[in-house]
């Protein structure tokens, strides 16, 4: 029985940051409700291949949220349109002030999330789920990742049971805690049921060896 371990949550620390920054004596629960309530307002906002991944920082009064995205001028809208609604909407959900920064991720082909949901999305539109990850890792690497790991596992091309298939390029070191390693996950939903995908992109080290 293989025993797994998130990337990400394996270099915590490490090589990878938290995307909740806060801590809290009491009221832990009712922070982490909150922290989830924003998460879900974005999700339901804007579309899911808009967004990459959401940080929220806490003061005293203040909560920072700060969305990572691949395409900011969709999410900002016309002269700041959007992210003046959305700033609404989660103050209205946390219930309290929230400063809204928008970040723009410089290689989208490198983000394991977006990677993930592209193929989610193809899959979802009946492309070929082998078509789909063959280029998404040709994409990849041509941006210059070191490698690419791809998972889709579901009833693939209409079959009667659910299979796995892997496919991959390059190398990546998985239990190195050096190596930078971005980790995906999505779902699509086709007529037949549901279809994972699991991306990791190894985009090289960043801690140097000790010497």
């Amino acid at each position: 029985m293989g025993q797994k371990v998130h990337p990400v949550g394996f270099r915590l620390g490490i090589s990878k940051d938290w995307q909740a920054k806060w801590y809290a004596d009491r009221n832990y629960t009712d922070l982490l409700q909150e922290d989830l309530k924003i998460r879900k307002a974005i999700a339901l906002n804007y579309s899911a291949d808009d967004v990459a991944r959401v940080e929220i920082d806490r003061a005293a009064t203040q909560v920072t949220v700060t969305v990572y995205t691949a395409r900011p001028g969709i999410v900002i809208g016309r002269g700041g349109q959007r992210v003046d609604e959305m700033r609404v909407i989660l103050e209205k959900v946390a219930g309290k002030r929230v400063r809204l920064n928008i970040m723009e991720v410089a290689r989208p082909e490198q983000d394991a999330f977006l990677v993930a949901r592209s193929i989610a999305q193809q899959i979802q539109r009946r492309i070929s789920h082998r078509r789909a990850m063959k280029q998404a890792i040709s994409r990849a690497m041509e941006s210059g990742a070191q490698g690419i790991k791809v998972t889709c596992s579901g009833r693939l091309t209409g079959s009667e049971y659910s299979r796995k298939e892997t496919l991959f390029k390059g190398r990546v070191p998985l239990h190195t805690l050096r190596a930078d390693i971005d980790y995906g996950l999505a779902v699509s939903h086709t007529t037949l049921g549901c279809t994972g995908v699991k991306v990791w992109i190894y985009k090289g080290d960043i801690i140097p060896e000790s010497e």
